[in-house]
């Protein structure tokens, strides 16, 4: 795979197994987090496999996410796939408790970000006519549950923005995909929880969930597709996951 790839999020989870993954096939990649010593440990790891280059940047600051994909050098200005993968949840509390801070950072980061980043790298891939944006969104954004509130609203609008943009696109050689995970094993449930390891691995307690490799295989396999096949959205959960029946209140006249 002769590609540049670039990864938002890249420093750990989903992210840097998506670069490890890229770096396996061939492909030169551009990690992008906010973590620098955890992009240098990353670009050292995969430089012996390919050309790496960083950037650290926050997703959420708009004029910062421009500035830096203009000011690319050269060499690394024509992005082939953009995996939008930046993105979290922040608390699992009832909304009519729920931390607005929390809401804040989650649409800055999962709405505002990915657009931000989509907006800025998306006139290349026109002017090219050639590119492929894969965003990861998640089964949450389809499938309610309580405390989900404003991280499954941020993941539909992953969904929905998705769509869209193939609409956008119609009649150009570039791709649109949403992977949507389910119950998966990362750094996600420590960050949701903020900082409570016990909490967190709580989640998986008795589970066998997906894993990072998971999803960062679906990533490639999805680029891998010949360039006429456009793999609108993946929905991938472990097998001790389901669905649930819907939920039904009684109460007792």
């Amino acid at each position: 795979m002769s590609k540049t790839v670039l990864i938002t999020g890249a420093s750990s989870g989903f992210g840097e197994a998506c670069a490890i993954h890229f770096a396996a096939l061939g492909a030169r990649v551009i990690l992008s987090a906010r973590r620098q010593h955890r992009l240098d440990e990353l670009q050292q790891k995969l430089s012996e496999h390919t050309e790496v280059h960083t950037l650290t940047l926050d997703v959420r600051k708009r004029d910062e996410v421009a500035a830096a994909i203009a000011n690319l050098p050269e060499e690394w200005q024509a992005i082939d796939v953009l995996v939008n993968n930046a993105g979290l949840a922040l608390g699992l509390d009832a909304a009519h408790n729920a931390s607005l801070d929390d809401w804040d950072d989650m649409i800055d980061t999962n709405n505002k970000g990915l657009a931000y980043m989509t907006r800025a790298v998306l006139p290349g891939m026109v002017e090219r006519d050639r590119g492929h944006i894969i965003n990861i969104g998640s089964i949450a954004g389809s499938y309610a549950y309580p405390g989900g509130n404003a991280y499954g609203a941020t993941k539909a609008f992953v969904a929905q923005f998705s769509r869209n943009l193939r609409a956008d696109l119609a009649g150009k050689h570039i791709r649109v995909t949403n992977i949507e995970p389910g119950l998966a094993e990362t750094e996600f449930s420590v960050v949701r929880f903020h900082g409570d390891i016990d909490a967190a691995q709580n989640v998986y307690k008795n589970t066998l969930p997906l894993i990072a490799d998971d999803i960062a295989r679906c990533v490639t396999w999805a680029s891998e597709q010949p360039e006429h096949v456009n793999i609108n959205n993946i929905e991938v959960m472990p097998t001790c996951q389901t669905w649930s029946a819907l939920s039904v209140s009684k109460e007792s006249s």
